[in-house]
């Protein structure tokens, strides 16, 4: 079942005035602003789609998030034609590229990771302990992610998984995805566009190669592309960095990007 941005589920119709967490903000507190009481009473919602989830282990998760994204600016850099592009195209790729090429790369390596519901009982004991006043910010820090959020990310995992893609065919689908000539703000938009198609039919021309038996592997690896795209930086950042206090993580990789194309020019001026 889908859900538009203003909709209200089923679950909460006609109890929201009766809900134990709306008397104890309203006891202490004036209404508050539209959204912030559903922002804070959403984790007890029943409805799949609007529970709040976090990572069971997020140490654990966060350190092999960490790794795949060094591994993906490794990816980025040691790509030739990456470098032909100017500067402000590679910084607008990589700010819109990484979360996908990132999440691919989390598919690559293997790397799984399990959730537990943020229950509204949780919530419950932030009123109780910390007031109203801090709940948001407080729930703010649990560093929660949709479950319908996390149901695409593993439903794109498992695909790729069941796929068992190989490492040549990831290597062509994060071409694919790091030029990308649909993006606001390019210059060389042809050129950009070219070296995707060039991705796609190397791609294409490679599954043909080596899977004459399999006449779809070739639909269903765009099909994974295509979910992939769906995924947004926010909900990566919030599940996978925020917790280890790494919120900007758009900004480092272009920070990154830069030093490392400073040495390059620097190493060639010494040659």
């Amino acid at each position: 079942m889908s859900w538009a941005c203003g909709d209200v589920c089923e679950c909460r119709k006609g109890r929201a005035l009766s809900s134990i967490l709306y008397k104890l903000l309203q006891s202490e507190e004036p209404e508050p602003e539209p959204g912030r009481l559903s922002a804070v009473v959403s984790p007890g919602c029943a409805c799949p789609s609007r529970r709040r989830l976090v990572l069971k282990w997020p140490h654990i998760t966060c350190a092999e998030a960490s790794a795949v994204l060094a591994k993906t600016l490794a990816f980025i850099q040691n790509v030739p034609c990456f470098h032909a592009l100017p500067g402000g195209d590679q910084v607008t790729l990589v700010r819109r590229c990484w979360a996908p090429l990132l999440v691919l790369g989390l598919a690559q390596d293997k790397v799984n990771f399990e959730t537990v519901e943020v229950t509204a009982t949780s919530i419950l004991h932030m009123i109780l302990t910390s007031g109203p006043a801090d709940t948001h910010k407080e729930s703010e820090d649990l560093h929660t992610a949709s479950a319908a959020d996390i149901h695409t990310i593993k439903r794109f995992l498992n695909k790729c998984w069941t796929l068992d893609i190989t490492p040549k065919e990831y290597a062509y689908l994060k071409g694919t995805l790091l030029f990308n000539p649909e993006l606001p703000g390019l210059h060389c938009v042809g050129y950009i566009q070219s070296l995707q198609q060039e991705a796609h039919q190397a791609l294409k021309e490679h599954v043909k190669s080596t899977c004459t038996q399999d006449q779809s592997r070739f639909f269903n690896l765009i099909i994974a592309l295509s979910m992939v795209r769906c995924i947004g930086a926010g909900v990566i950042v919030e599940l996978f960095f925020r917790p280890i206090g790494n919120d900007n993580i758009d900004d480092k990789l272009v920070d990154m990007l830069c030093v490392d194309n400073k040495a390059q020019a620097a190493e060639k001026i010494s040659t």
